[in-house]
């Protein structure tokens, strides 16, 4: 008898649609998996033998078995085709019935007693299903609340594999999972810092405040201990509310990835990662011979923050294309995949290697060819790309034993909330376009600068002594006319005003 079980692969971050053939022949007794299977998939065999046994159940041991896992020129990974493959030697042999199943999905491991393990992906899968109009998805319990998350799709948990079978016969049914029950944290994470807990560093705070608003990438510099990484941790929390569809879009990535925790089915928050200089160029961009999502995707809608950037390396240059494209390409052997990576870079250095080089207190150590050196480790090209530059001098102890509060985050990030309205309103046309969707000034392109970023004659004339004065090249011009039109919607001022092009101009680098 032939069976047939829908599952899925993940491919990037989408799920394609794989069909369990199972069929069970008069023949020699033997067992053969066949459809580009990888390890992990092979491996299956010995496990859904035990499961199907150890639930009670018989395995058709005594018949050729044969398992396809269609397209066959589609590589499969992993242990989510455990429960598809089961169902389908159980329907194969006469255990269930080939129709039971009806128009469903199903994934998920099995371990040796038959219980049902964790899967990633599973937000992929519920994707998939809903674009697909199937009716419900069968998910290891453990992931109910992660797939629930998708609206549309009917979620059935499945803890055991006796208890899919029993449901399946119509003897004892397993209700659906209910996302009115899902609880949602709605405190933000632990790495968020409020702005008011930071001393001093006004000057710096409204720099990140002009990032936030625009979704400017920022270079800190200064010495060890002047508040560099407390101030970056902060960012995330002046930053615009996430969307639901920025959340989904940043939850697919968490689940593809296994970064997703039990309390947490659903990313409510920008995320923040902060990968240490030692990363790989795959952690850093994704990859591998299954290639994953890496730091940069993570970072995703959120803040990628680089502390110690000289000692990135080589490293640093794989940053260039998704600073510009808002998205990396990995290609492989097997094909190439697309992963987003739309984030905010926040870098912080060090101005020699002893940290104290121009310190007006503690003298430096360095000789000027070790200070070259060192700084010389980011190329121009990336700092090219960068929109702020500033520096972050030490706190003085006045300062540092104030017990007054600064200005909290959540009054920052509604003026950054109502400048990013401007922005959306602004950037309304091109979406309803079918172009390019636009969400913040960093992301626009020559065209809308040209549209949108008007100059006075006096704000022209001071660009023009700029460009010959810095030395500024074209894509510096564009970019500070990008920061400017952000300083003019904090303003809430239409055109770009001299003193909007002034502070712009301040944030270059010096070099």
């Amino acid at each position: 008898m032939l069976a047939k079980v829908n599952s899925c692969a993940l491919v990037g971050l989408d799920a394609t649609l794989v069909e369990v053939e199972v069929d069970a022949a008069r023949g020699m007794p033997s067992l053969t998996l066949v459809g580009l299977p990888s390890i992990a998939v092979k491996e299956s065999k010995e496990r859904v033998w035990s499961a199907i046994r150890n639930s009670g159940l018989t395995f058709p041991g005594q018949r050729r078995l044969t398992i396809n896992l269609a397209p066959a020129d589609l590589r499969k990974e992993g242990p989510a085709y455990d429960l598809p493959i089961a169902l389908g030697l159980l329907a194969a042999s006469g255990q269930i019935p080939p129709d039971g199943i009806g128009e469903s999905i199903a994934l998920g491991e099995l371990s040796l007693d038959g219980s049902v393990r964790h899967v990633r992906g599973v937000i992929a899968a519920a994707h998939m299903a809903r674009e697909m109009e199937v009716d419900h998805i069968f998910v290891p319990a453990a992931d109910a609340a992660e797939a629930s998350v998708i609206p549309g799709i009917e979620v059935i948990p499945v803890d055991h594999l006796i208890t899919l079978v029993e449901h399946i016969l119509g003897l004892d049914a397993i209700p659906p999972f209910d996302r009115d029950s899902l609880v949602l944290p709605d405190s933000p994470p632990a790495y968020y810092t409020d702005f008011a807990d930071v001393k001093g560093q006004e000057h710096v705070k409204r720099a990140l405040e002009v990032a936030a608003a625009g979704g400017h990438n920022v270079m800190m510099v200064g010495p060890p201990g002047a508040g560099k990484t407390l101030l970056a941790r902060a960012m995330p929390g002046i930053l615009p509310r996430m969307t639901v569809d920025e959340s989904l879009e940043v939850t697919r990535i968490y689940s593809v990835a296994d970064l997703l925790t039990d309390d947490q089915p659903l990313v409510q928050y920008r995320p923040f990662r902060a990968p240490h200089h030692t990363i790989s160029h795959a952690g850093l961009v994704g990859g591998g011979s299954w290639p994953r999502p890496g730091e940069i995707s993570l970072a995703h809608r959120g803040v990628l923050f680089l502390d110690e950037l000289p000692e990135f390396g080589k490293a640093l240059e794989t940053l260039r294309q998704p600073l510009e494209d808002r998205h990396v390409t990995i290609s492989r052997a097997s094909g190439t995949m697309r992963f987003p990576a739309s984030f905010m870079l926040i870098a912080a250095s060090n101005p020699c290697p002893c940290g104290y080089y121009g310190d007006p207190v503690k003298p430096c150590t360095c000789s000027q060819q070790m200070v070259t050196r060192y700084q010389n480790k980011i190329s121009g090209p990336l700092l090219d790309r960068i929109d702020i530059h500033i520096e972050v001098p030490r706190v003085d102890y006045d300062k540092l034993t104030d017990d007054r509060r600064g200005e909290p985050s959540e009054a920052i990030r509604q003026r950054v909330q109502q400048a990013r309205e401007r922005q959306l309103e602004r950037f309304a046309a091109t979406r309803e376009d079918g172009g390019r969707a636009l969400l913040s000034n960093a992301d626009m392109g020559p065209r809308e600068i040209v549209a949108y970023a008007h100059l006075t004659p006096e704000g022209e004339k001071l660009i023009r002594s700029a460009m010959q004065q810095m030395h500024l090249s074209a894509r510096a011009y564009h970019r500070v006319l990008k920061l400017a039109r952000t300083v003019s919607d904090l303003d809430a001022c239409a055109d770009i005003q001299p003193h909007h092009l002034a502070e712009a101009l301040q944030y270059r680098a010096r070099i």
